[in-house]
């Protein structure tokens, strides 16, 4: 009886060393080489800890030779990685508002940073478009829209009809297409009352409106949830920057 016991631990162990490197493994190499590109600035690399990119990527399920739609890139920590992950038959089109009537004199352009980046040789299947973010419109039907810390701003866009806005993101995927949301978390039930002050909101309520559009759910991702945030302080607080509780949502638009 001993013998065995010794041997079904012997066979659990191993099959659960087994779980655990197919686990470690899963992430495909054009996405562990696209997270290592030599070309990313040294500070987002200091920020992958947190953000968490080679899990983030496999979940979006972005591979070679999508059509990307990054919406509102900021200073594109993802759009390298995007770019690389698509390679030289994909292509990355990074869609940024213009720079703000009322930003002070000495804050930077967002659209700056990824021009630099489309300008950049190592990245010549980006293209950046400038346009306001009521409305998605795009060259070429997309695999992928994506927007990582966004949505919940644009909320905040004034007179922004939401509806809409899904809607053109809607129109703007092929059918079987992928529309994915990250953002960070408010408090369950809030809807979006914490947008502008806490620039949070309520996952619940992200569903909500991009279902009413057409979409799907696709799939929803744990990878970002921090248990001790208790969304109760805006996400530029000391205390929790850099580390927020975020939902990632995947919604995908029917084929028919």
């Amino acid at each position: 009886m001993l013998r065995n016991a010794v041997l079904v631990a012997c066979c659990t162990a191993a099959v659960l060393g087994s779980i655990r490197s197919d686990a470690a493994e899963k992430i495909p190499a054009y996405i562990s080489a696209a997270v290592a590109d030599p070309g990313r600035p040294a500070e987002d690399k200091q920020r992958d800890e947190n953000r968490k990119p080679a899990e983030t990527v496999q979940f979006v399920g972005i591979k070679p030779g999508d059509k990307v739609v990054e919406l509102i890139p900021a200073r594109g920590y993802f759009t390298r990685i995007f770019s690389k992950v698509v390679g030289p038959k994909g292509h990355v089109y990074a869609l940024s508002p213009p720079r703000r009537p009322n930003a002070a004199a000495d804050s930077p352009d967002p659209v700056s940073f990824t021009t630099a980046i489309a300008a950049d040789p190592a990245y010549s299947n980006v293209s950046v478009q400038v346009g306001p973010v009521a409305a998605v419109a795009v060259s070429e039907p997309a695999d992928i829209v994506f927007t990582a810390q966004n949505y919940h701003d644009v909320h905040n866009v004034p007179n922004i009809d939401i509806a809409a806005f899904n809607k053109s993101v809607f129109n703007a995927l092929k059918p079987g297409g992928l529309y994915v949301v990250l953002d960070h978390a408010a408090a369950p039930g809030s809807g979006g009352r914490d947008t502008s002050t806490l620039h949070r909101i309520d996952p619940g309520a992200v569903k909500a409106e991009v279902l009413a559009a057409g979409f799907v759910l696709a799939g929803q991702s744990k990878v970002l949830e921090n248990a001790q945030d208790a969304h109760t302080v805006a996400v530029f607080d000391p205390s929790i920057r850099g580390k927020t509780d975020q939902f990632i949502l995947k919604f995908r638009k029917p084929k028919k």
